[in-house]
């Protein structure tokens, strides 16, 4: 069971990468939390950044069709942000309740980390045509395998991929749930 310091540090998302960095003992999860925050952080900006340009361009105009498009952003942001911080929260509420085993975070770790490869496939599968730039090395039969499929199959990676933590982590619980 964890101290009462430790309980005290572990205070929502931003104390959670923390709290399960000290409390995993899987060198690949502790990997994880930093890429994942990093990258969380990184994709954040960009969305936000990329929302404040839209908000921009599209201030004068009315509601309707722009105020969905401002909605989308939210929401492409959110689903794109939390499958990357769900093994981090995970664990970390499983370290918190059970002191968790080292193979249910090294099993997330590798999770999260197939979520992120899967976002960049969906990222090279939904490249314009027009800017596509020709595959070269031993992955380009897969590159072109993937321009050549329709924009939108781009959703499939990252839906399978977060769909995949989910079920990591309900195999892994031992909790009865």
């Amino acid at each position: 069971m964890p101290d009462a310091d430790e309980e005290r540090t572990y205070g929502g998302l931003p104390g959670a990468f923390p709290y399960a960095f000290r409390s995993s003992d899987s060198r690949v999860f502790r990997s994880y939390a930093v890429v994942s925050a990093l990258v969380t952080v990184g994709v954040t900006l960009l969305l936000g950044l990329a929302l404040v340009v839209l908000i921009g361009n599209t201030v004068g105009g009315a509601g309707g069709s722009l105020t969905l498009s401002r909605s989308f952003y939210v929401l492409v942001g959110l689903l794109v942000v939390v499958p990357m911080v769900a093994p981090v929260l995970l664990v970390a509420r499983r370290h918190r309740r059970t002191r968790s085993e080292t193979r249910y975070d090294r099993r997330l770790a590798a999770a999260g980390y197939l979520f992120l490869a899967s976002l960049y496939a969906g990222l090279v599968i939904t490249v314009p045509p027009s800017q596509q730039t020709p595959a070269s090395g031993p992955l380009a039969p897969v590159v072109d395998a993937m321009y050549a499929l329709p924009g939108m199959a781009g959703i499939v990676p990252p839906l399978v991929a977060a769909l995949l933590i989910g079920l990591v982590h309900w195999r892994s619980d031992d909790s009865g749930h």
